[in-house]
C-alpha cells in the first residue's frame, strides 16, 4: 500500500485541521507513528534537551497547536506525514487516552480485563469518542480535570492497557501507517470525549513517592554512565547496547529524561533517530515505562 502519495498526506493534514478545530493539539506524524518532523538538535554537542522553547519546530509532541496556520506550515515543512498525534493532558481537553491493546497470540483482552477494573472498583465507561486501530485495538479518549496529571504508563493499570497522559500522543483517527488506518468506532463520531470517572481517575494518578533525603546525584551518574556505554556501541552493537541502556534507565525511573540524551548518543554511533527512538520506545515499553508510540 502506497502511503505517502500526495492525497494521502492532503488527507493527513485535513483531519489534523478538524480535530485543531475542535480544540485537540496536533502534529505530524509518520507512518511509523512517530513524529515526522526531524530534531532541529540533530547532531548537536553535547546532546540538548530541549522542548520547543528554541522556537523551532521538530519537537514532537511539544511542536503539537491548535492554530490552524500553525498547523499547516508544521505540515508544510513535513511533506511525507501520512497522519497526526494529540497531544494528551493539554487544556482545554486535557485528554486521557486509554489504550486497549489487541494480542491474541498471547490471549490478552484488554477490554475483559477494563471490564473487571470497571466492576471492582465500582465505575462505568461512559460513552466517548473511541477509535479503531490498525490491530483490531481501541483507543478511548475521556477528559481529565485542571491540575490532575496523568502519568503514560503501558500495562501497569492491567495487562494490554496502556494510558497516554501528559507528555503522550494518541495517533488520530484518519491517520494512516504501515499497518493500515486509524478509523473512529461507528456510532462515536459526533461524541465529545468523556469526563474521566473518578475511581478511574484515581488509579491513573498513584500516589506521589515519598520524597528521599538529598543525597548524592546517583541517577545523573547512572544516567552519564549509560550514555558513554552507547557512545562507545560499534557496528553490529549499537541497537543492542542503545536498548540495554534505555532499559535500565526505565526500570530505575529516569527513563524519559535520559531519552533524548541516548537518542543523540546512539545517532552519533550511526544510528538514525527514527531508529534510536523506536529502541528507547520498545525499551520504555518493556520496562513499563512511557510508552512512545500508541
Amino acid at each position: 500500500m502506497a502511503i505517502t502519495d500526495r492525497q494521502t498526506a492532503t488527507l493527513a493534514l485535513a483531519h489534523a485541521l478538524s480535530a485543531a478545530e475542535r480544540g485537540l493539539p496536533v502534529f505530524p506524524l509518520s507512518a511509523t507513528k512517530l513524529p515526522a518532523l526531524r530534531s532541529p538538535h540533530h547532531g548537536e554537542h553535547p546532546p540538548v534537551r530541549c522542548r520547543g522553547a528554541c522556537g523551532l519546530p521538530g519537537h514532537g509532541v511539544h511542536d503539537a497547536t491548535t492554530d490552524p496556520g500553525a498547523v499547516r506550515a508544521l505540515f508544510a515543512a513535513a511533506p511525507r506525514a501520512t497522519g497526526y498525534g494529540i497531544a494528551c493532558g493539554r487544556a482545554p481537553h486535557r485528554l486521557i487516552g486509554i489504550d486497549l491493546d489487541i494480542d491474541p497470540a498471547h490471549g490478552n483482552d484488554s477490554a475483559t480485563a477494563l471490564r473487571q477494573l470497571a466492576l471492582q472498583h465500582l465505575f462505568t465507561i461512559p460513552p466517548t469518542v473511541t477509535v479503531i486501530t490498525p490491530s483490531g485495538g481501541r483507543h478511548l479518549w475521556l477528559t481529565g480535570p485542571a491540575g490532575v496529571t496523568v502519568p503514560n504508563s503501558a500495562s501497569r493499570l492491567a495487562p494490554g492497557i496502556d494510558i497516554r497522559g501528559t507528555g503522550g500522543y494518541l495517533v488520530g483517527p484518519g491517520s494512516v501507517t504501515h499497518h493500515g488506518r486509524y478509523r473512529l468506532a461507528p456510532g462515536t463520531a459526533d461524541l465529545a470525549p468523556a469526563p474521566c470517572p473518578r475511581p478511574l481517575l484515581r488509579l491513573l494518578t498513584p500516589p506521589a513517592r515519598p520524597r528521599r533525603p538529598a543525597g548524592p546525584p546517583s541517577s545523573a551518574r547512572q544516567g552519564q554512565g549509560l550514555v558513554h556505554f552507547v557512545l562507545a556501541a560499534h557496528r553490529g552493537q549499537r541497537n543492542t547496547r542503545l536498548f540495554w541502556a534505555a532499559c535500565r534507565a526505565y526500570e530505575h525511573g529516569f527513563g524519559d529524561a535520559l531519552a533524548d540524551a541516548l537518542t543523540d548518543a546512539a545517532v552519533r554511533t550511526g544510528l538514525t533517530e527514527q531508529e534510536a527512538r523506536a529502541a528507547i520506545a520498545s525499551a520504555a515499553r518493556l520496562a513499563g515505562g512511557r510508552p512512545e508510540v500508541p
